[in-house]
């Protein structure tokens, strides 16, 4: 099978496409003929090297799949079964292990671009909006990466909620598909003091929550953006890793709340993903989330996939098609 490799860490010509034989499932894994695979920021840190792992290593775990094969002891899944998961084993290749206990059967009426579209940064989004900081209505959230993929998502679940959404994009391009999403503010971070400009449009009260995946260059201004006792949810560091800093700012800044969520203490039960993933795709079929996925690349062109992520060229969603 046609499948990308990391042999040594690097830009996104570290990616290597490589024949490998098809892996065979195990006790409680099925095999999955990959038909769609979600591009995310998790792979370029293991690609970078920001992320340890025993190389070479085929990246991965987003994915959408045929069920080929059942492993021993797997029930409630049959071979022929459209399945995603966010645990599969690789999923950058045209065949990939998954354990059961994380797959979810993919609806009626969306198809496997959708599909994996949707699944990790819908849930990742959820996970956000519904548990790291409960969000209720009238209250006030800014959003970094408005028009990126779960930015695009959290914007749609916040606003659904009643809450007021600020962003920060790049482009006015951005800016408008941020609009379009739900934000009632977005803030061109390009060309204006995120800080400054939160600030202003909140009478400078500042904001109850900032949902950032940028990390190193948006650290500091998002502490400076939330209101006393506000919270920082940190998920993501497109921009670097966050340096070492005195947790006394928390306290001198209005004794805030910061956290470093990672998804996987958000769905360890099965109830848990069951209810989140449940919520993210139906809410996909019924529209009531609206996806962006004009980004699909090859499986062979997945350093030009990673290239434009890092450069920030895309919006909304980026797909790998075996």
């Amino acid at each position: 099978m046609k499948a990308i490799q990391i042999r040594a860490t690097g830009g996104p010509e570290a990616l290597e496409l490589v024949e490998l034989p098809i892996p065979q499932p195990g006790p409680g894994q099925v095999l999955l003929r990959i038909e769609a695979i979600g591009v995310n920021f998790l792979e370029a840190y293991f690609r970078r090297g920001q992320y340890k792992a025993t190389l070479p290593m085929t990246p991965g775990s987003e994915a959408v799949g045929v069920i080929e094969e059942l492993g021993p002891g797997i029930s409630g899944f049959a071979v022929g079964d459209t399945v995603v998961s966010v645990a599969v084993m690789g999923s950058y290749a045209e065949y990939a292990l998954a354990p059961a206990a994380q797959l979810v059967k993919v609806p009626e009426g969306l198809t496997p671009e959708k599909a994996a579209a949707v699944m990790l940064q819908g849930i990742t989004a959820h996970c956000l909006a519904y548990s790291t900081w409960p969000l209720k209505a009238g209250e006030t959230a800014l959003i970094h990466a408005g028009a990126g993929g779960v930015g695009l998502l959290l914007t749609q679940m916040a606003t659904r909620i009643g809450a007021k959404v600020i962003t920060t994009v790049s482009t006015a391009e951005k800016a408008e598909i941020s609009r379009e999403a739900g934000a009632s503010e977005v803030i061109l971070y390009t060309e204006q003091d995120f800080v400054e400009e939160t600030k202003r449009i909140t009478g400078g009260r500042g904001v109850d929550v900032v949902y950032d995946s940028v990390g190193k260059t948006t650290f500091e201004g998002s502490l400076n953006c939330l209101r006393p006792r506000g919270m920082l949810a940190l998920f993501g560091g497109s921009s670097g890793a966050v340096p070492p800093f005195d947790i006394i700012q928390l306290s001198t800044k209005g004794s805030l709340f910061l956290t470093r969520p990672s998804l996987w203490h958000y769905i360890a039960t099965r109830e848990e993903l069951e209810w989140r993933a449940g919520d993210v795709l139906k809410w996909a079929v019924s529209g009531e989330l609206k996806l962006r996925t004009e980004h699909v690349y090859s499986l062979e062109d997945a350093p030009k996939a990673h290239a434009d992520m890092e450069s920030r060229k895309t919006t909304g969603k980026i797909l790998l098609e075996p």
